[in-house]
């Protein structure tokens, strides 16, 4: 196996792992470009950073409820400013059933398209489920967090498998390529394990930060040299 390098692949082989190669590395992109819209462009609108945007993810905002640092946030750009105001004045008013019936026009407008029962996200079609999210925002809860690890660990580390196997047959220098092997799964492992940190203590939205851009550095590298070998490294005459 160890004559066996990418260039030397038959053209459909390298034909079919290249159009894999692409649609993961559009599919990555897509991916961040789906975070920034919802979890950071709508905090850097009110001056506020990346950071701040993982913080209030995974730590929440404990000094507001996650109704309110939603409509203050990812949810903003739903409702108009004068109804985000009263549903804000309500929340702060102690959110009482009895005045529900002045902002249930706003939230059934804004949000009930997506929170319905019959959608993915949390219902909000009646008080009680709309009072759950009025009480101080602790971010994402331990449920939704242990959720979400297990399907991105499963589900990216089946990716990073066959781009590692791809890029195992590139010949790049073996520590590095031992390294951009390793380093996806470790890059990921320090971001997920971050996410349970930051839960419990904001300053890890840093390291968060810092993992996911070793996600997307490896996975380029990954994706770009095993491209680069198969169709414009030129061969050797020796």
């Amino acid at each position: 196996m160890e004559n066996v390098t990418l260039r030397k692949f038959p053209f459909a082989i390298r034909l079919i792992l290249s159009c894999f190669l692409i649609t993961v590395g559009i599919g990555y992109l897509s991916g961040i470009t789906y975070l920034f819209l919802i979890d950071i462009e709508p905090h850097r609108k009110t001056g506020m950073g990346l950071a701040y945007g993982v913080i209030l993810k995974y730590y929440g905002n404990r000094e507001n409820s996650r109704l309110e640092a939603s409509l203050r946030g990812s949810m903003g750009d739903y409702v108009s400013p004068m109804d985000k105001e009263l549903v804000i004045q309500w929340i702060r008013k102690g959110a009482k059933e009895e005045d529900y019936s002045s902002v249930k026009p706003i939230i059934d407008k804004a949000c009930a398209g997506c929170h319905s029962k019959e959608g993915s996200l949390s219902p909000l079609t009646n008080y009680s489920e709309v009072s759950k999210i009025t009480v101080i925002d602790f971010g994402q809860s331990i449920k939704s967090l242990s959720r979400v690890s297990h399907v991105h660990l499963f589900g990216i580390s089946l990716l990073f498998l066959l781009t590692g196997i791809i890029f195992s047959f590139s010949e790049i220098n073996i520590i590095i390529k031992t390294i951009f092997l390793v380093l996806p799964f470790a890059s990921m492992w320090v971001d997920i394990g971050s996410w349970w940190l930051t839960k419990f203590e904001p300053v890890f939205a840093y390291t968060v930060i810092i993992g996911g851009m070793f996600v997307g550095m490896s996975l380029a590298v990954q994706i770009l040299v095993s491209l680069y070998e198969m169709w414009l490294k030129p061969v050797s005459l020796r």
